[in-house]
């Protein structure tokens, strides 16, 4: 401490505090170094306690690193519309912080769960990005630098949200493309548009879906729900699967629903029922149809897994939850209400474990049949 005091360090209040002429600086990567404005100097060390630092994790939200005229590096709060020459991340150096594990609830929105996260390197494709969780998506994607492709079949709307996302960060990398997956040529459009780009995919979200639709057939003679929320996706996921390998790590993610245990896809002898998947008008009921594409979305994403994870490319189904307002349809309320009743009557999971089993392999075979005739 005499040492100390002779080089008029000890009239702090804490070890961390820094001496009279004394400034914390960073360094683009985010170490963090020590500037003596009375001798002219730098170092790594702190004058007092002797240790490094370097700054925690990325930029908080809404945070940008840019370099001024005079090649200094400026950080940029596109929230508060400051700049700063200061760190953000400096209140949290390695020392510092207590790294404690995240726990997600129902409440949580995407952009928590993507704080902190540097996508800029990134490209990303969602069907039906336009609106409801799609556009959410989209949005929290494209505010952490990511560039976003909307595949829609509304360009209108899409434009629209797209002005939207970069009314809050002009810099929002968003664009919108022509994907009307009640088309199976459209579907194919898009996937040589896209490649057409040369860019790599990374994410891959299937996203758009209807429901409580009357019946009608696509210009493709199949049921419109079961072709919008599933058969369209998987020629998708064909068309694109080579771009995915070589964009490796990527991944795949398609949306389900909790739906998914309300109905079933096999005969009476154990076999995909191509019936089921496609059924003619009068043996039609659109929540059914809407259940058994959610199923297929299932078996599709477990397939998909297994058979392209060893090349780098990963496939997740997910339940979003039960969403009070979505533009899917106008009676959620409804659903989540017969959720709650029917769910003590549902499969176990051992059951529903044995028939997924046997209805990838099956279900696979038949969406290769449907998507060539």
């Amino acid at each position: 401490m005499a040492a100390l005091k002779y080089a008029g360090m000890d009239d702090t209040d804490s070890d961390d505090e820094l001496p009279p002429g004394w400034e914390e600086r960073s360094t683009k990567d985010g170490w963090v170094y020590y500037a003596n404005h009375e001798e002219m100097k730098t170092q790594w060390e702190h004058p007092k306690t002797g240790k490094k630092k370097r700054c925690a994790g990325d930029l908080p939200y809404g945070w940008e690193q840019e370099t001024d005229e005079k090649g200094q590096t400026v950080y940029v709060d596109h929230i508060n519309k400051r700049r700063t020459y200061f760190d953000p991340r400096q209140a949290f150096t390695v020392e510092d912080v207590v790294v404690k594990p995240k726990r997600y609830d129902g409440n949580t929105a995407a952009l928590e769960i993507l704080q902190g996260r540097d996508l800029s390197d990134k490209v990303v494709v969602i069907t039906g990005g336009n609106s409801g969780i799609g556009f959410e998506t989209a949005r929290s994607f494209a505010l952490h630098g990511a560039r976003v492709i909307l595949a829609c079949r509304n360009l209108t709307r899409a434009s629209k949200a797209i002005g939207l996302i970069q009314q809050e960060w002009h810099k929002a990398r968003v664009e919108a493309m022509m994907c009307n997956l009640a088309s199976l040529r459209s579907v194919r459009e898009f996937a040589e548009s896209f490649k057409a780009k040369n860019l790599p995919l990374h994410i891959l979200v299937c996203n758009a879906a209807v429901c409580t639709q009357p019946w009608t057939l696509t210009e493709d003679g199949l049921e419109s729900t079961f072709q919008i929320c599933h058969l369209g996706h998987f020629l998708l996921v064909q068309c694109l699967q080579e771009v995915l390998r070589r964009s490796a790590p990527a991944r795949v993610v398609v949306v389900s629903s909790e739906s998914h245990r309300f109905t079933d896809l096999l005969d009476s002898s154990g076999k995909v029922d191509l019936a089921l998947l496609s059924p003619p008008r009068k043996e039609y009921w659109s929540m059914l149809a809407y259940n058994r594409a959610k199923l297929c979305n299932i078996l599709f994403s477990n397939e998909l897994h297994r058979r392209l994870s060893p090349r780098g490319v990963t496939s997740n189904a997910v339940h979003p939850g039960n969403m009070m307002y979505t533009s899917i349809h106008r009676s959620w309320w409804l659903m989540t209400f017969l959720f709650t009743l029917a769910r003590p009557f549902t499969k176990s999971m051992l059951s529903w474990q044995l028939q997924m089993r046997t209805a990838h392999a099956g279900l696979w075979k038949a969406n290769l049949i449907l998507i060539k005739m």
